[in-house]
């Protein structure tokens, strides 16, 4: 099965920390053996803010490492998003009363991956499970 991955699994890989990075490393080992490994454009989009990480530095990694990555986000992931991030914000306003501190594109992925039918992994399953509860999410 595809896994599609979440920008904090590869930005944890790239952490100084040895003990998040080797999790991340043997989580991402475990998940390239049961299939391919992909990510959506915001994951891209997001990794380019990690420290020290340039646009080529980024595309070359994830060309060394096989990692696909998927620029096409049709209309049918941007409603799912929307109705998770709608749903989201009501349970948070409703539960502790303050705004919502997730942002729109942790839905994206999340909803990106479900359409795929891939298999999420993620340091953020609760999030991910709530929000897509038909979605299969894999932590660590």
């Amino acid at each position: 099965m595809t896994t599609a991955l979440d920008s904090n699994v590869i930005a944890a890989l790239w952490d100084r920390d040895p003990a998040l990075n080797l999790a991340a490393q043997v989580a991402l080992d475990g998940a390239h053996e049961r299939g391919g490994l992909v990510i959506s454009a915001p994951v891209f989009s997001e990794l380019m803010a990690c420290p020290g990480r340039s646009e080529p530095f980024i595309q070359s990694f994830m060309e060394e490492t096989g990692i696909a990555v998927d620029w096409e986000i049709d209309e049918a992931i941007w409603r799912a998003a929307g109705r998770a991030f709608q749903s989201y914000a009501v349970r948070r306003k409703r539960h502790d009363g303050v705004p919502p501190r997730r942002i729109l594109a942790d839905f994206v992925i999340g909803a990106h991956a479900a359409a795929g039918g891939y298999q999420l992994l993620t340091f953020h399953a609760r999030l991910y499970r709530a929000a897509f509860p038909e979605l299969i999410v894999v932590d660590f």
